[in-house]
């Protein structure tokens, strides 16, 4: 338990001791300086007891509880406040204890009740186009989230549910046929083995596709190219089956670069294509429920208003079958549903996706609930905000294109890097390690700025601001872990060894605060499905660390050898925290700075 749970626990044994219920003993921070924490049942339990017929002054109630609560191991001092607010202390012993704990378990406290097993759908990437700045937030929320449930210790899962199926496809294979139309694919009478290397690399897709898409615009003739193919696709057309292979696979190794860079790894690398094969007997399934009807020779199911979900109406029906014979993005999404639960069968399924796809998710929630698939609460839509420009929209390059992600990495590099220039950080490194610092940053400032923001909340571009060292940013994070680093190295060099925390300062006991406040943050991150709530924790965290090396001297020489040990113990333990969070939001902490 952490310090603050314990205190809670106390308060409410001291609260029932009384008459009153338990839970009107909970602590929780102070929202003034006067103290730490505040204990503001009185107030509740007074107001209880006016509902009976009695007539009790809060301020009693928090005098008998503070009465109780005065010699106990866990508290300094209470004093009691307004109406009846209970501003607490915590004692050295209480706070002693805590750092120590915390100190030879960083994780501490981290673990839920209980775990369960958790999908996670993000990313969403499609095959044959490259990664963009629009695959950003997907891939940053999510992969945070993932690693938030993992701390929690549940078993998770992260799918990437590649887009590999539909029109882009017929695309795809129509325009290399017209390029090199002698390749085996494209003979209906060849019964030999394909080639095992695939016939395009990702460049030659990236061209293929938008080449046969502008075309397809402008000229009937050649979508009807694009729509056989896609439906000799479909239809399991040999040839065509296995140049769908190559391209996924060119795609996937393409696609695993783009990620890792950016530090995000997927465990599933399916896509529409795998879940195809289930369509067929989940829509005879659904007939046969009854679920679905006939509205001008297309196969739909009414969502609305037999389910509602989040108490909204006039949401449209799933269209599961296009009067043309042809399935839907809503049809694929539900058969991924069926796959998972035949697959996985997840306790709880989160889909990290732009938030205006929400409408979409509603619909499909609400038909796998009709269906007996899932429980409502099973499934759950995280949306999130846009990363934009200066002009308040969805962020484009200069001459209005869409930029390409590995450009944007880029370019954080280069800020950083002239960031390091302007800041005479890293001068005497060499040019191999000085590179792999300023990734290191502009990795944190770009993965940072976007965490640190709440989920639904769009957010400016602003490299210059995002790369700074002071404030509220990634460098400054790593830049504070980085200090602790070299403070242990000096320490190390000069033989003092860190022992027991005793943490007398007052910078000291707001430290051990601050680092118990880890599980309450993390539990709260997981529970809101909120990595910004992390983010905040580890800045607050970075900022109590300052304040007491500035206010508590580690390695001075007039600092006693006790008040060495122990506040070098403190610093491993911040350290231990910083390193542990700052790898969950994916931020790499470089040596040295």
């Amino acid at each position: 338990m952490s310090l603050q749970s314990e205190l809670s626990e106390a308060f409410g044994k001291a609260f029932a001791a009384l008459g009153h219920a338990p839970a009107l003993g909970a602590v929780v921070e102070s929202t003034k300086g006067d103290a730490p924490y505040q204990c503001n049942g009185a107030m509740a339990a007074a107001g209880q007891a006016k509902k009976r017929g009695e007539k009790v002054n809060p301020r009693d109630i928090a005098s008998a509880v503070a009465d109780a609560m005065q010699d106990h191991a866990l508290v300094g001092s209470i004093e009691i406040a307004g109406p009846g607010f209970m501003n607490v202390t915590p004692s050295g012993s209480a706070l002693a204890k805590t750092a120590n704990a915390l100190a030879a378990n960083p994780a501490r406290g981290l673990s839920a009740d209980k775990a369960l097993s958790v999908m996670i759908d993000y990313g969403g990437a499609n095959v044959a186009k490259p990664m963009h700045v629009g695959h950003l937030r997907s891939a940053v929320i999510g992969e945070a989230v993932k690693r938030i449930f993992r701390a929690r210790g549940h078993e998770v899962l992260g799918d990437i549910h590649m887009g590999d199926w539909g029109l882009q496809m017929g695309h795809l294979v129509s325009e290399l046929q017209s390029e090199q139309p002698d390749l085996p694919y494209f003979d209906p009478d060849f019964t030999g083995e394909y080639p095992s290397e695939p016939p395009v690399t990702m460049a030659d897709l990236s061209r293929l596709y938008p080449a046969a898409s502008n075309a397809a615009k402008s000229d009937p003739e050649r979508m009807e190219r694009s729509r056989v193919a896609t439906a000799e696709l479909q239809q399991g057309r040999r040839g065509y089956r296995a140049l769908l292979d190559h391209f996924i696979d060119v795609s996937i190794a393409a696609l695993k670069q783009g990620y890792g860079a950016l530090g995000v790894e997927f465990d599933l690398w399916k896509g529409e294509m795998c879940v195809d094969p289930l369509i067929p007997d989940m829509i005879d399934g659904l007939t046969k429920q009854g679920l679905t009807r006939e509205d001008d020779g297309a196969l739909i199911v009414d969502v609305d208003p037999d389910y509602d979900m989040e108490a909204r109406k006039g949401v449209p029906p799933v269209m599961l079958r296009a009067r043309t014979g042809a399935v839907l993005y809503h049809t694929t999404d539900l058969a991924t549903l069926v796959d998972r639960k035949t697959e996985n069968n997840p306790d709880l399924i989160l889909y990290v996706v732009d938030q205006r796809q929400a409408m979409h998710f509603d619909q499909l929630f609400r038909v796998a609930v009709k269906a007996g698939w899932y429980a409502p609460e099973q499934m759950e839509f995280v949306g999130f905000g846009t990363m934009n420009g200066t002009d308040g929209k969805p962020f484009k390059t200069r001459d209005g294109g869409v930029l390409r992600l590995e450009d944007l990495i880029e370019m954080m590099q280069v800020a950083a890097e002239k960031r390091l220039a302007e800041s005479g950080i890293g001068e005497d490194f060499d040019e191999s390690e000085r590179a792999e610092v300023a990734r290191m940053i502009g990795l944190a400032a770009l993965k940072f700025a976007d965490l640190q923001n709440a989920r639904l909340t769009n957010y400016v571009f602003d490299p210059e601001r995002f790369t700074a060292f002071e404030g509220k940013t990634g460098p400054y994070l790593l830049y504070a872990a980085v200090r602790i680093k070299s403070i242990l190295r000096k320490a190390d060099a000069t033989g003092v060894s860190s022992g027991e925390i005793v943490p007398e300062h007052e910078a000291e006991a707001a430290l051990v605060m601050a680092l118990d406040g880890y599980a309450r943050a993390l539990a709260a991150s997981e529970d809101k499905r909120a990595p910004h709530i992390l983010c905040d924790h580890a800045y607050g965290l970075a900022q109590a660390f300052s304040r007491f090396y500035a206010a508590c001297p580690i390695l001075a020489d007039e600092t006693p050898d006790a008040h060495k040990r122990s506040r070098l113990g403190l610093a491993e333990a911040t350290l231990g925290q910083l390193e542990h969070v700052l790898r969950i939001i994916g931020l790499e902490i470089p040596d040295r700075m």
